[in-house]
């Protein structure tokens, strides 16, 4: 009875402990009732099965039959309570049931938290809370060893809520001057491990008191009271409790400032985003005569947006603008079901999609529900991913014509740039200097481009070191509008694709390079340095240089907003209304490739993204004219008769577009990253390893103690006592209440039967023994625990067991075959062996 007590006391705070780790993922009143009745009738199959002689008899295949029913009964009401309408609805049910057994597991992690009881989500809880409890239970419950697998089943089952949660742990709680990391993480681990560990000391003494009174009852031995050996293996035990407490509160210390890597972090659209093309690279393919007239997609509603956004860009390795997908981006999540989006204009179009092709999907603004439409709705539904952080969408089902949506979204409201500061605060104006420029940000080219580790082109900044005016948003705005008023509007390299320049009313043709690289921006801009040093452009004021489009000026103004102190990303979309003349816009909601478009986003330090139009103007082309300039007089050098031998200097590799005047600083973030991560992977080895290294240490201390006893007869009484323990963990436990003789009797083993004969010579005989027999005992002792073990896994295991620091808790119960005079001198002559050890 004590067992069945002591093991359902367990599985319960294990349920509890589950659900408390779960309510993050889920947070509703669907999942509270579904663990209290899952756990219940979990219970209730574990007892049918344990008690019933017929159904105890039949096995696992009674348990498995048992949950199956309990799983089809209740499964519907408990995992998909959203199907209780009618017969139709619930043989729905049914099919989202099957399909969340095999799928809801990696749907669980693409869907936005808290999921509630969106959909068939609730179906993993179901099955972790139903079928865990039940085979928790019903371990627990055994009376053999199998019964330590509740642990691990415990663990996994508060490992649910752990993995599938959020990638972000809970906010530390400060207490006086100690921070506790992830305290509820931290909190439910520690739990779990001493809801464990209690249960399985419980277990053990319970097991080892029962084992001793059988042992008096059968053999007449009285059971021993405690004595200083206990003593020591109970401080064994609470020093190994401790230092894996240490270590866990240590981990997640160490690894305070890294991200958490959990099931969820690892799923969603990642590897469709990475193999995708950058839409920025392929903007030029928009404006050739084949494509520039097709329709993408078609916007219409009672609120349309002014931007419809596709994709957007925030990582930059110096040759392409593409949207980070690696493990510290952002995440792209499904929702649940529709939320609110703050405050803001609202949104709600009808979105119908026409030659569009891709993952990206056409959105504005924070979402707050969207509704697929069609034979392909299911489908969009499952593959439609959104990322709040970006305020973009995928789809990762692909797009056919005719696909269609509603958009629901809310744009918030944005400050204008003349009015933004950038993050931080700047300093200067035309009297400071951050970063080389006047105007500039505190960080200069460091708060510029820290985030992918680039510097910006050196023209660039001396371009933006002689025009730059003012501070912050003011200050960049002034350089935009200088720049798309320097530059001109071009989209071909040759003259064979005239469509866009009809499209777009462009008179005069100029060829421009596609490409956004940083030598590409280098070549933009040391255009327009050069046409400024000319005299003829200084005569006429006509400074238009740069050529290019979107795909150029976009990144142009991304890194000068970036030298500025300005997050920024780039947006590819298209506008459906615009108060400036110079981009275009789709008419009527019909948005054409060539109506396509790039700006730039500025975060300011409100938190909020801005939009910033990039495109040049296309009416005034650049002057090709150029002031001659005579050739410099160069006099003659006379050069003497001896002429001396000069060693060439070293070549020293120059990368002009990425340059800097400035020497680079020092990064420790490399050396502390490395850090971080040696910390954190030692603390987790501690926690795993230390137990193990604790017990083996122990067992070579005794070993030790043993062997450089005082006298040789107390040697050799120890290394009895040690054959003894090495043949317990190795498996092989003495009978109880037995003789030495007795036990090589029962072994049958020649070495134990010199052991045993040399040992009651030592501690009987009248003279006593010399170093040297000692001396042989010990290597015959060291040769047997050596054979104990015939393969590597056996020697691992014997070496970390516990079973001979257990007094007699795991020797056999049946006694020897004897008198109870025999049994009692061999006690009194073995507790004699052991005292004078």
């Amino acid at each position: 009875m004590r067992r069945l007590v002591a093991g359902a006391a367990y599985v319960a705070a294990v349920v509890v402990l589950a659900a408390v780790a779960a309510w993050p993922i889920y947070r509703s009143a669907s999942f509270l009732v579904l663990v209290i009745v899952a756990s219940a009738l979990g219970a209730a199959v574990a007892a049918l099965v344990t008690f019933v002689p017929a159904l105890r008899r039949a096995g696992a295949g009674a348990a498995a039959g048992l949950l199956a029913v309990a799983l089809l009964l209740a499964g519907v009401p408990l995992a998909v309570p959203g199907r209780l309408g009618d017969a139709a609805a619930f043989a729905q049910g049914l099919g989202e049931l099957g399909a969340g057994l095999v799928v809801g597991w990696k749907d669980l992690l693409t869907v936005d938290l808290p999921v509630g009881s969106y959909r068939n989500l609730l179906v993993p809880a179901l099955v972790v809370f139903l079928v865990g409890t039940a085979v928790a239970l019903r371990l627990a419950w055994r009376p053999d060893a199998l019964a330590v697998l509740a642990v691990p089943v415990g663990v996994a089952m508060t490992g649910f809520g752990l993995l599938f949660g959020r990638t972000e742990v809970s906010a530390p709680v400060v207490i006086g001057p100690v921070t506790l990391q992830a305290p509820l993480e931290t909190a439910v681990g520690l739990c779990s491990l001493a809801a464990g560990v209690l249960w399985l000391a419980w277990r053990t003494r319970d097991a080892r008191v029962e084992a001793l009174r059988t042992a008096a009852r059968s053999s007449g031995v009285r059971v021993r009271r405690a004595t200083g050996s206990d003593l020591r293996r109970t401080g064994i035990g609470v020093g190994m409790v401790a230092v894996a407490v240490i270590a866990a509160l240590a981990v997640p210390a160490v690894a305070a400032s890294a991200p958490r890597d959990v099931l969820r972090a690892s799923t969603g659209p990642r590897l469709e985003i990475s193999r995708s093309v950058s839409p920025l690279a392929a903007y030029r393919a928009m404006f050739t005569d084949a494509t520039h007239d097709q329709l993408l997609f078609s916007a219409t509603g009672a609120h349309v947006p002014e931007r419809i956004r596709l994709a957007v860009l925030d990582s930059y390795d110096g040759a392409v603008y593409r949207t980070d997908a690696g493990a510290d981006a952002s995440s792209f999540v499904r929702v649940a079901s529709s939320r609110h989006g703050g405050d803001g204009e609202p949104v709600d179009t009808d979105i119908v999609i026409g030659l569009w092709d891709g993952i990206w999907m056409p959105s504005a603004g924070t979402l707050t529900a969207v509704t697929f439409d069609g034979a392909r709705a299911p489908a969009l539904a499952d593959g439609f991913y959104v990322d709040d952080a970006l305020s973009a969408a995928v789809q990762t089902a692909g797009w056919r014509a005719a696909d269609s949506y509603r958009l629901q979204a809310v744009v918030p409201p944005t400050q204008t740039l003349a009015q933004a500061v950038a993050p931080g605060g700047t300093v200067g104006g035309a009297a400071g200097v951050a970063g080389g420029y006047p105007g500039g940000s505190a960080g200069g080219a460091s708060a510029a481009s820290a985030s992918d580790g680039l510097a910006a082109p050196a023209s660039l900044r001396t371009w933006m070191q002689e025009h730059v005016t003012g501070t912050g948003g003011a200050a960049l705005g002034g350089l935009v509008a200088l720049l798309r008023e320097r530059g001109y509007l071009s989209h071909a390299l040759t003259d064979t694709q005239k469509a866009w320049m009809a499209d777009a009313g462009v008179d005069t043709f100029v060829p421009s390079a596609s490409g956004h690289s940083l030598a590409r921006i280098d070549q933009l801009f040391t255009a327009l340095l050069d046409r400024e040093q000319d005299p003829r452009a200084q005569a006429s004021g006509d400074y238009v240089a740069a050529v290019g489009d979107d795909e150029q000026f976009a990144v142009a103004v991304a890194l000068l907003a970036r030298e500025l102190g300005f997050p920024a990303r780039i947006v590819v979309g298209a506008r459906t209304a615009s108060t400036d003349p110079g981009v275009t816009v789709c008419e009527s909601g019909s948005c054409r490739a060539a109506d396509l478009s790039a700006w730039v986003e500025v975060r300011s330090d409100r938190g909020e993204w801005i939009p910033v139009d990039a495109t040049p103007q296309h009416v005034q082309p650049p002057s090709r004219e150029v002031t001659a300039q005579p050739d410099p007089t160069i006099g003659t050098e006379v050069r003497p008769d001896a002429v001396d031998e000069v060693e060439p200097p070293k070549p020293v590799q120059e990368d002009a577009a990425a340059g800097s005047d400035r020497p680079a600083a020092v990064d420790l973030s490399a050396l502390w990253a490395t850090l971080r991560v040696t910390g954190t992977v030692l603390a987790v080895l501690a926690l795993v390893a230390g137990p193990p290294l604790l017990v083996i240490a122990a067992k070579a201390l005794r070993r030790r103690t043993r062997r450089t006893a005082g006298g040789p007869r107390d040697r050799i009484a120890g290394g009895w006592d040690e054959y003894l323990d090495a043949a317990a963990d190795a498996g092989r436990p003495a009978p109880v209440g037995a003789t030495r003789l007795e036990v090589a009797q029962a072994w049958d083993a020649p070495a134990a039967a010199r052991l045993a004969d040399g040992a009651d010579a030592a501690v009987f005989a009248a003279e006593p023994p010399t170093d040297d027999d000692a001396e042989r005992f010990w290597r015959i002792v060291d040769a047997e625990r050596a054979d104990f073990g015939k393969t590597r896994w056996e020697r691992v295991r014997a070496a970390v067991s516990l079973r001979s620091f257990v007094p007699g808790g795991l020797r056999r119960r049946t006694p020897v075959t004897g008198s109870p005079s025999a049994i009692e001198r061999g006690s009194r002559a073995r507790g004699a062996a052991r005292r004078t050890a």
